[in-house]
């Protein structure tokens, strides 16, 4: 049985103290909160205080030098998030309530996502639901794993380090990755190269290449090549690595199929390994917990068949 007091926070509980608790919490500063919110520091001190006077609990441990979330704030947040996650798909989900499909997807995208079975999902799904809308949300991986567990996302496409419990992973596709330079590197139109060629090299990659992220196998291989160890630009965007790499910064990998057009044209060259490039799988992240629209749900289930009636084989590009 729920008591009368915890009866009176859930219906009694102001949605604007909750909003406010959450920036406050994001952005770990009453400070910045203020500024971000554009209240006045003392309104978002007055309402922290007043949330934590309506939950009966302290919710921030703070002064001059710490500021942390307490276990009951912790709590909080997350289900705040939760909460405004599932909220904030109700104008969507009532525009699509008619005999039409007219409701809107967000796809939350790694940068470096080619996959013709997955422009071939979005070609059918406009097809067949001319009137359905879709907003493609190019994020990191972690971002994207992020975006989908707080239900701010339809579903989510990229590479994945760590499982998150609460997901659901399909596999969409496998790619390999290789090292190239530009046209004005001194490696660059040298064939018969071997790794050992790369030693001491400067490079470029992605945010996700360390060992313990997404892109491990990649990380693997640049240790293995004896690059330099100062890797002298990162980004979390495929087109922006590329664009260091066509510059001359250095060495950076990218996948196979990605490049291809790139390297036939004559920008990029192909580096060593030959053999055995590392291989990523891309995934596709949905959450059970998330309320879907029409249109959500036939883009999800479109997809969803076309890998399970598309071969292994077929799902492996440039191996």
């Amino acid at each position: 049985m729920i008591d009368q007091r915890s009866e009176r926070l859930v219906w009694e509980l102001d949605w604007n103290l909750l909003r406010t608790f959450v920036v406050i919490a994001e952005v770990k500063s009453i400070t910045r909160a203020a500024e971000q919110l554009k209240l006045k520091q003392p309104s978002v001190s007055n309402a922290l205080k007043r949330l934590e006077d309506r939950v009966g609990r302290r919710l921030v441990e703070r002064d001059a030098t710490r500021f942390e979330l307490t276990e009951v704030g912790k709590l909080l947040y997350e289900q705040s998030i939760e909460a405004f996650g599932a909220i904030s798909q109700l104008p969507l989900l009532m525009r699509g309530i008619n005999d039409e499909v007219t409701g809107h997807v967000n796809i939350a995208l790694a940068s470096h996502v080619v996959s013709p079975l997955f422009d071939r999902a979005l070609t059918e799904f406009h097809k067949n639901y001319p009137r359905a809308s879709i907003t493609l949300t190019v994020s990191t991986s972690m971002d994207v794993a992020k975006q989908v567990r707080e239900r701010r996302a339809s579903f989510g496409v990229c590479l994945v380090s760590q499982r998150d419990p609460a997901l659901d992973y399909t596999m969409v596709y496998r790619e390999f990755f290789g090292f190239f330079c530009g046209p004005g590197h001194r490696l660059y139109g040298r064939g018969e190269l071997t790794l050992a060629d790369l030693k001491g090299e400067s490079s470029v990659s992605f945010q996700t290449d360390h060992i313990s992220d997404a892109l491990r196998p990649v990380a693997l291989l640049r240790s293995e090549a004896k690059l330099d160890n100062s890797v002298v630009g990162v980004s979390s965007s495929l087109e922006e690595v590329r664009r260091m790499i066509l510059a001359g910064l250095g060495i950076g990998p990218l996948p196979l199929h990605v490049a291809r057009r790139d390297v036939n044209d004559g920008l990029l060259w192909r580096l060593p390994p030959y053999d055995r490039p590392p291989q990523i799988d891309i995934f596709m992240l949905t959450n059970p917990e998330k309320v879907l629209n029409r249109a959500e749900k036939a883009l999800i289930a479109g997809l969803q068949t076309l890998i399970s009636e598309t071969p292994f084989e077929e799902r492996v590009y440039d191996r």
